[in-house]
Formats: structure tokens, sequence, C-alpha cells
């Protein structure tokens, strides 16, 4: 059984930073993990993903340039630096782990239970 926890939501202004953090238990070494988030009223979206053999990465083209997924094993850790925040990034932030990286959120076994990030104007 894997459990995903988040850390490091919260408020920050426009054109801040926000590094958010999922700890792992279990065998997440072996997963893919991904990043998601849903805004009011929306569905949930992707966000990025980081492959768990090449630690190959991908992102929506929204966070592009913006957002950096990383890893490290050895803490069962994976992390979204968000830099360039804009409103339209409020929303709660999940951590999420799968046998592959991939867009759709049904590609994901295991989900923690999210993180609030608001950017204000």
């Amino acid at each position: 059984q894997v459990q995903l926890e988040e850390f490091g939501g919260g408020l920050v202004q426009a054109g801040g930073s926000l590094r958010l953090s999922c700890a792992g238990s279990g065998r997440t070494r072996r997963l893919a993990m991904g990043w998601f988030r849903q805004a009011p009223g929306k569905e949930r979206e992707f966000v990025a993903a980081i492959d768990w053999i090449d630690w190959r990465t991908d992102y929506a083209d929204s966070v592009k340039g913006r957002f950096t997924i990383s890893r490290d094993n050895a803490k069962n850790t994976v992390y979204l630096q968000m830099s360039s925040l804009k409103p339209e990034d409020t929303a709660v932030y999940y951590c999420a782990a799968g046998p592959y990286s991939s867009w759709p959120p049904s590609a994901y076994d295991y989900w923690g239970q999210g993180t609030q990030v608001t950017v204000s104007s």
C-alpha cells in the first residue's frame, strides 16, 4: 500500500514562488509520480509528472517554463517548484503515484489529500 501526503501549500502573491513536497510511504521509488490540481468548479487537471526509470519529466503547457518537478528517491519525496505564479494557478494540488507517467488522472493508483495553493493578484 502506498500513502502520499502533500506539504507546502499556502497563500502567495502573483509572481511569487512556492515549493510543494509529497512524502510517500511504500514503494514510490518504482512508481511514476505526478502533480495535479483542481480549481473550484473545474475538473482535476494534469500539471506535471516524472517517470521512475529515467526520471523523464512532462508538463502541462500552462505551467511549462514556470514549474519544475523533481524527486528524491532516498527520501521517497517528489517536489513541485512553482515560480512566476499567477492567480489562475490557484487550486488544490494533489500528488499521485502510478505505474507510468501519463496525463489522465485515471492512470494513477494512489493519491494524496491535497494542499491548497492560493495566488493573490
